[in-house]
């Protein structure tokens, strides 16, 4: 008798657990960044954001289409290789996540962006900036962070406005984020009359800068732009001091505008005359960015880059759609992510028709004391 029971309330309880987990969905959001190579900290930032965002949505206990949902992050790593970013597209497609944050790199996340399209995948990206992404007219892509377009300008009248320059040399990397973003700051640079002097390029791998600066220091220009990444950013200021060229204004896009680069740099007298934009507003002047930045710190000290922020909102974002739509379904929330108007901890999102995001802003740092520090 007592074994019979034993084996009846064994059964009820695997029943409960059963029904327990029929009422039980999965849904996996990846995010796509490096997470291997020299770009590693960045991919790590955000890949916490989405991991932060997913820890609240679970916390939430979110009902979608009658069915309790258990929200799960994928972490994939791009290398910020064209090629691994495309493989990690069609693999996330083939696994049926619900959602993709990500990629980083603008010469990742175009190739991706196709694939993503033609499996019906929505993705957000907070960090990939060319402005070729939205072209295509993917309606399965979307960007809540300023494009290349608003920060070469914007580092284009800093130079004009700010630093009262009359010339320049521009370096870029050859990738698609590098050189996009270095052909803006030079072509809005001439149109505001200052005069661009050299014009050299590298890759997203050098580390040695010697002959393109000596070949720029022979030019004479009042500041040097570079349409690159901080790993390369770093060794470019340190070898700015050894030729005396510490005094020489540099800017750059949101690639170098991390806490990192104090590091990256090693005490070069170069940083002080660092200036570098990234898309939308500092994180005191986001509306929830300085209690989520404690909340960040605490979990991953000392990890905080650059868009954590952004694509912890860019997971917020996919959930909110999905909530707003009673589906998980891509196909089927997707129209309620190109209508959203999500109030984040970065800012209110909305989309234009291209899914570029409304009313883009953009920060102008510097480092003064090797700190990175907005302008107010």
């Amino acid at each position: 008798m007592q074994v019979q029971l034993k084996l009846t309330v064994a059964a009820a309880l695997a029943l409960v657990a059963g029904l327990a987990s029929a009422q039980e969905q999965v849904v996996k959001i990846a995010s796509v960044a490096p997470m291997s190579g020299g770009q590693a900290h960045y991919g790590k930032d955000n890949g916490n954001g989405v991991t932060m965002a997913i820890e609240d949505l679970n916390k939430q206990n979110i009902t979608i289409g009658g069915k309790k949902i258990k929200w799960e992050a994928v972490i994939e790593d791009d290398a910020a290789d064209p090629k691994q970013g495309a493989a990690v597209a069609q693999k996330l497609c083939d696994m049926k996540v619900n959602g993709v944050v990500g990629h980083l790199n603008s010469g990742t996340t175009i190739p991706a962006s196709k694939i993503y399209h033609e499996c019906g995948l929505p993705m957000v990206t907070g960090a990939a900036t060319n402005p070729d992404l939205t072209k295509p007219g993917y309606k399965q892509i979307f960007r809540i962070i300023a494009n290349d377009s608003a920060l070469g300008a914007g580092m284009a009248r800093y130079a004009k406005d700010v630093l009262k320059l009359k010339s320049v040399a521009v370096i870029d990397d050859r990738t698609a984020y590098g050189q996009g973003l270095a052909d803006i700051f030079a072509n809005t640079a001439k149109s505001l009359g200052l005069q661009v002097v050299e014009r050299q390029f590298t890759t997203d791998k050098a580390t040695d800068f010697m002959a393109i600066l000596t070949a720029i220091k022979a030019k004479k220009p009042e500041g040097i732009f570079f349409g690159g990444m901080d790993p390369q950013a770093g060794p470019m200021l340190r070898q700015m001091d050894q030729l005396g060229m510490s005094k020489t204004p540099f800017m750059g896009g949101d690639g170098v505008c991390t806490v990192k680069l104090a590091e990256l740099s090693a005490g070069a007298k170069s940083l002080a005359n660092a200036a570098c934009a990234e898309g939308g507003t500092s994180l005191q002047k986001m509306p929830g960015g300085m209690e989520w930045k404690k909340r960040y710190d605490a979990k991953f000290p000392n990890q905080y880059q650059v868009y954590s922020p952004y694509t912890y909102d860019a997971t917020m974002l996919l959930a909110d759609a999905m909530k707003r739509a009673d589906s998980v379904d891509p196909k089927v929330y997707l129209a309620k992510l190109a209508e959203s108007n999500f109030k984040g901890i970065t800012s209110t999102i909305a989309f234009e028709s291209n899914g570029e995001v409304k009313n883009a802003a953009i920060t102008i740092s510097t480092y003064p004391g090797g700190k990175k520090t907005p302008l107010q």
